[in-house]
């Protein structure tokens, strides 16, 4: 019995064994794991497995570098979260290497190279920096040459890091679910000279931001979609051209360390399409190949019509450097990829609240090529400008449904102007901050709109907006994209255009000196207008002043709420706050320019840095003075009497005054609101230190930082007659003046003069309050003498109270990405 228990074991354990060994099928072949699939031919070919879901990838270019580049053609709707439709995320250079059955992706490091021709010398810097293995894939099968590999998981990973943006946030702690993500192949297609791949991807957790919650249906899962592009890199044909920092272009850099040690390690080229000549010695030539921008097909008209008609603007700029056709815009073609790096996109997004646009681009980082300019368009932008100019027109005809026709051309002039700006970028073009004061040079300035006042009292939009390419412009694109004939020194060329430039008094400063809030370049400012700062001021100031009067229940359409009158109020108020922002900086301004060393420098007799005018100075602070003075801060009455609070189904949000009033309509916090806004920028640190060095240097011209600050102080000055409500409006002024001196006094950073002045101006106003019955005169010189006190005693711990937050301002249209 036991025998045969022993076979029926034995017998078992074979059968066993045959199934398993049934089971172990050898490896399936190249051609049987691709036989049934879907293959798509290309730079990489590819096959779709439609019952897994999987994307087999065929790499046959090892250790061959190429481009890798990932984007996010479906986003979240939010500005302030920042994950917009068409964000471009990074471009990389990598290479698939092979070790044993794996393949790496890597991404090579291109700041750090040797450009030699001694393969050692470029051995030892490349194994001095790290590198990036961006995925590792197991090979699958082979063969000829041909390695298949499984890229799903690579594809479904949250490159463009979506999950870190919304951390970043603060709108949650979201993670990617692979049960909801997927491959979506209507945008996973394969061409010659690029692959593209793309996946929806869901994140899910928990919402803890009020933006996430807004924009999305589900806030517990945020679906949206991510792109990868693998693109040949371009061939060895392109010219680099390097940078100077008087040309008025993005650059690229990188450390090349078999640079001889005269000379400077970090080199810098500008980034630009690439753009030649069928005749070089040609005046005016064609080009070998155009350089194409394709519009969104999702742009409605007239809107569509407006970008395009901007964008066009560039080709006067190739004219003037000589080229013939070689700029040209069209709609994207109906079956188009937007993310395909073929395609130059001009992109019209959405989003749930105004926000900046952006150019952007993909570029060699070799070389500084761009490959791909992407220019993404806000498309509530224009809708605040139509509100500006509600504020400023006759707004709606006596049918309370026809808006005057001004209004609608006003903000389509934006438009153009607008797309001409972000595409300026994408062709490699950076800001020019200065170009507003220099008749409007360059369309890479951020423009506010001009609007006169005639002798009828009513407003003239015509010079609004630019309708072209400025002189800046032209020469930036001669700098950049000039063919030069054969046996041209082309670094004398490029010197000789930056020459000429100074010599037609184009000036150039940009980013870095305009947008600090304590910047001292008298010309480099955001949303402004004029070759004198102060005379636009006073300008603004006027046409503000008429445009306050004239604003009624005209500015509405019919069935509108009358509480949006705010919302058309609110720009037209604060309208010359940018422009305060460029009188500020004329106060202890400096005069320089981006300047490189050279024979005919070091022969210049003037200085290459200067303070701006003493007298020019002076008539800023007076000008400055202006907008904190009653008749400036408070609203007309009628205005008063006509604003109710928002409604049902309507709330205070982001673009309204905020109010100490609870919902009711507040004056006197959206003056107190405009009167920070000017002491702000006044009282800057290192304004006032500025001014205190040039006062050193030269005080019989210069003003003297005590001086300056007895210009704000008005308690010690006879008011004159004034109503209780003018009355308010100065009292804010001087607790604000005081909040301001106590603030600089407890500084102690930057120079201790500053601190020290505005103490002594502390000290002398208590005086002051102390002579006036003790200090107990009335309720807000008390309540002024009692703040001292407790400055006085603690002044480490001094904390600005807050004031009204500024309504959303800027961007009026326009900004950057790069």
């Amino acid at each position: 019995m036991m025998y045969h228990r022993y076979l029926i074991v034995l017998a078992l354990l074979f059968s066993t064994n045959v199934l398993l060994a049934q089971e172990k099928k050898a490896p399936k072949t190249f051609d049987e794991l691709t036989t049934d699939l879907q293959k798509q031919t290309g730079y990489f070919d590819f096959y779709w497995d439609e019952k897994q879901g999987k994307i087999w990838v065929e790499i046959d270019k090892l250790d061959t570098e190429f481009l890798y580049v990932n984007s996010l053609p479906a986003g979240i709707g939010s500005n302030d979260i920042g994950l917009d439709r068409g964000q471009l995320g990074r471009e990389r250079i990598v290479k698939f290497t092979r070790s044993g059955n794996k393949i790496l992706l890597t991404h090579l490091n291109y700041k750090y190279r040797a450009v030699s021709d001694n393969s050692d010398e470029r051995q030892s810097v490349e194994e001095a920096f790290a590198q990036s293995v961006l995925w590792g894939f197991k090979v699958t099968s082979e063969k000829d040459g041909r390695i298949l590999v499984d890229a799903t998981k690579f594809l479904l990973r949250d490159a463009h890091d979506v999950a870190g943006s919304l951390k970043k946030g603060k709108q949650g702690q979201y993670k990617l679910d692979e049960s909801r993500s997927a491959i979506y192949l209507k945008r996973t297609k394969n061409f010659p000279k690029n692959t593209e791949f793309e996946s929806t991807l869901t994140f899910t957790g928990n919402a803890e931001g009020s933006y996430i919650r807004t924009v999305t249906p589900s806030p517990e899962a945020v679906t949206v979609r991510q792109h990868h592009s693998f693109v040949e890199l371009p061939d060895a044909g392109y010219q680099p051209r390097v940078f100077d920092p008087r040309c008025g272009y993005f650059e690229i850099s990188y450390q090349d360390y078999a640079t001889p040690v005269t000379q400077p390690l970090v080199k810098r080229l500008i980034t630009r399409h690439r753009l030649e000549k069928k005749n070089p010695n040609a005046k005016m030539s064609e080009p070998v190949e155009p350089i194409i921008y394709y519009l969104d097909r999702g742009a409605p008209e007239p809107i569509k019509s407006a970008l395009m008609e901007g964008a066009t603007w560039w080709n006067q700029a190739f004219e003037a450097a000589g080229y013939k056709n070689a700029f040209q815009v069209r709609e994207l073609p109906a079956d188009a990829d937007p993310m395909d790096v073929r395609y130059n996109l001009i992109q019209w997004v959405h989003r749930s609240t105004r926000g900046w646009s952006y150019g952007s681009s993909v570029i060699d980082p070799r070389t500084g090529e761009i490959i791909k300019g992407h220019v993404s368009l806000g498309s509530l932008r224009v809708r605040q400008d139509f509100l500006i100019a509600q504020g400023l027109s006759s707004g709606y005809a006596a049918d309370g449904v026809t808006p005057d026709p001004q209004l609608l051309e006003m903000a389509l002039a934006r438009l153009r102007q607008l797309s001409a700006h972000e595409v300026g970028h994408t062709i490699g073009l950076a800001h020019n901050f200065a170009a507003s004061g220099n008749d409007r040079a360059s369309v890479m300035d951020y423009p506010h709109p001009y609007v006169t006042v005639g002798e009828n009292g009513q407003p003239n939009f015509e010079n609004a907006y630019d309708d072209k390419i400025g002189a800046w412009d032209k020469r930036t694109v001669i700098y950049g994209y000039q063919d030069f004939p054969k046996g041209t020194n082309e670094g004398e060329a490029l010197q000789q255009i930056l020459t000429k430039n100074a010599e037609m008094g184009l000036q150039y400063i940009s980013d870095q000196d305009a947008r600090s809030p304590g910047s001292a370049h008298p010309a480099a400012h955001l949303w402004d207008n004029g070759n004198s700062p102060t005379e636009e001021l006073k300008r603004m100031i006027k046409v503000r002043k008429k445009s306050l009067k004239n604003l009624n229940l005209n500015s509405l359409p019919e069935g509108m709420p009358v509480a949006h009158l705010e919302n058309i109020l609110v720009p037209i108020y604060l309208s010359p706050r940018y422009q305060v922002e460029a009188v500020a900086k004329l106060i202890g301004g400096v005069n320089y320019e981006y300047s490189v060393n050279s024979k005919s420098l070091k022969n210049q007799k003037t200085p290459l840095v200067s303070p701006v005018d003493a007298a020019i100075q002076k008539e800023a602070l007076n000008a400055l003075l202006e907008t904190l003075t009653a008749d400036y801060l408070k609203m007309p009455n009628h205005l008063l009497d006509l604003i109710p609070p928002q409604p049902i189904g309507y709330s205070r949000d982001r673009e309204l005054f905020k109010t100490n009033t609870s919902m009711i309509f507040d004056p006197l916090a959206a003056a107190e609101t405009s009167a920070n806004n000017t002491l702000k920028f006044i009282l800057n640190p290192e304004r006032l230190a500025r001014v205190v060095e040039q006062n050193a240097r030269n005080s019989a011209a210069f003003i003297s930082l005590n001086e300056l600050l007895e210009n704000l102080n008005t308690i010690d000055k006879n008011r004159g007659e004034t109503t209780p409500f003018d009355n308010e409006m100065i009292v804010l002024v001087e607790k604000l003046t005081m909040q301001h001196l106590f603030q600089l006094a407890s500084h102690n950073k930057g120079n201790q003069q500053v601190a020290a002045a505005a103490l002594f101006q502390i000290n002398k106003l208590e005086k002051v309050l102390i002579s006036k019955n003790n200090g107990m005169s009335n309720a807000h010189e008390t309540y002024l003498t009692f703040q001292i006190e407790q400055f006085k005693k603690h002044p480490e711990n001094y904390k600005m109270p807050a004031t009204p937050a500024m309504p959303t301002g800027s961007p009026i249209g326009c900004g950057h990405s790069h």
